[in-house]
């Protein structure tokens, strides 16, 4: 899956970071996505064969597909495909961030933590995409 860099928004005090930050993060994703991908039965394409297979898995292997899907989704917004849940013009959401804390080291963890701060605090305090804010 290749990243596609031109994507990022030209605007916002954030941008130099997301576009510092994207790759990296895209790395970690890719990577976590990969050992799950390992760690899983070989996956069909076809819908009954896949169909099969996921009735075919056990619990813990049901969570890591899930986690697959959902990573490789994560890894598609950061390339310029949306994932649902994420606003289309966020060029690195919350869930990607959140998906890779604690799987990258100290100086990116350092850098994901100043563009938090830059973009305006952590998930708490911001509202979902799509959100109005309460009337007051």
């Amino acid at each position: 899956m290749a990243l596609d860099t031109a994507t990022v928004p030209a605007d916002g005090p954030s941008v130099g970071l997301a576009a510092e930050l994207r790759l990296p993060v895209w790395n970690a994703l890719a990577d976590r996505a990969d050992a799950l991908r390992r760690a899983l039965p070989p996956r069909p394409e076809n819908v009954p064969a896949r169909f099969a297979w996921w009735r075919s898995l056990t619990a813990v292997q049901s969570r890591d597909a899930a986690l697959l899907d959902r990573l490789d989704a994560l890894c598609g917004h950061l390339a310029g495909r949306p994932a649902p849940g994420c606003a289309a013009d966020d060029p690195l959401p919350e869930a990607a961030l959140e998906a890779v804390d604690g799987f990258v080291g100290e100086d990116l963890a350092g850098r994901i933590a100043s563009y938090r701060a830059v973009r305006g605090g952590d998930a708490v305090t911001r509202r979902p995409p799509g959100r109005r804010a309460a009337a007051r």
